[in-house]
């Protein structure tokens, strides 16, 4: 069963949720998407993880598919990470004693890295997916953009999201994802990304890092780095050979999503 519904966080901003209930649950499971994306490109995981009996919720991140907010745009990089508080204090307390895992990919795997420094223990366990947490990479070109934060910048990002061509060109027809960044946005994310540099190490959650070898966007050096520095006694790094960015999008994404579910079962 589906539920759609609109949450209004902190600051009054309503954020476009999804919940996929499945009875009886044995964990529920946020999956935190990337830049410029939406919810909605997440529907198949989401169907693998209902297949296990764990409920899901998604969200659009503010100024994200159908999320009010300025469109594209943060102008502090604690914003992000304190609505992914918020949505799991809203899940926890809608299921008490329920176990909690958070999936974040890439902007959302920076997002979810964020939240476990600064909200640690909320969660049993967090899987990061090619997630932006050095900029190895400059995708963006060199950070910071120095024009005013209203400011955007074309989203070149299609063609390296995935190396199936059906991904890339759904993903480029797709009027839910924005064809423009704020320089607030990429600002606030090389903020941000600084700032999780100097702190990794208060990172204690239970944590599964996922990378794909050939991820054009965001280097597997984030990954690796983020393993090396953060302090959690319970952490899994893999990286796949030959995949792109978007692992749970790739032809070979069984492998990736079974990973994923072996994990979050192992720490019910």
């Amino acid at each position: 069963m589906r539920k759609e519904f609109t949450f209004h966080t902190s600051d009054g901003t309503g954020l476009y949720m999804v919940q996929d209930v499945t009875a009886p649950p044995k964990a529920a499971v946020i999956i935190v998407h990337g830049l410029c994306e939406h919810l909605g490109r997440y529907e198949y995981l989401t169907e693998r993880l209902c297949e296990r009996n764990l409920m899901v919720y998604r969200f659009d991140h503010r100024g994200h598919g159908k999320s009010e907010g300025k469109r594209v745009y943060y102008d502090r990089f604690e914003t992000i990470s304190d609505d992914v508080n918020e949505v799991a204090e809203r899940v926890k307390s809608h299921n008490e004693g329920l176990p909690l895992f958070i999936i974040g990919h890439s902007m959302g795997g920076y997002a979810v890295s964020c939240f476990g420094v600064r909200y640690p223990g909320k969660a049993d366990g967090i899987i990061l997916s090619g997630a932006l947490t050095r900029y190895n990479t400059k995708c963006a070109g060199e950070l910071p953009l120095s024009v005013p934060g209203d400011t955007y910048v074309p989203n070149a990002l299609g063609d390296g999201v995935c190396s199936d061509p059906e991904v890339v060109e759904a993903y480029n027809n797709d009027p839910l994802v924005e064809k423009e960044i704020s320089a607030a946005l990429l600002n606030s994310i090389y903020e941000g990304v600084e700032w999780l540099k100097e702190n990794s190490g208060k990172f204690t959650d239970p944590v599964l890092i996922l990378h794909g070898a050939n991820d054009g966007l965001v280097s597997e050096k984030d990954s690796r780095e983020l393993f090396g520095d953060i302090s959690s006694e319970d952490k899994t790094l893999k990286i796949y050979a030959k995949l792109f960015h978007e692992i749970y999008n790739e032809v070979e994404k069984e492998e990736v999503i079974d990973d994923t579910l072996f994990w979050i079962e192992k720490h019910l």
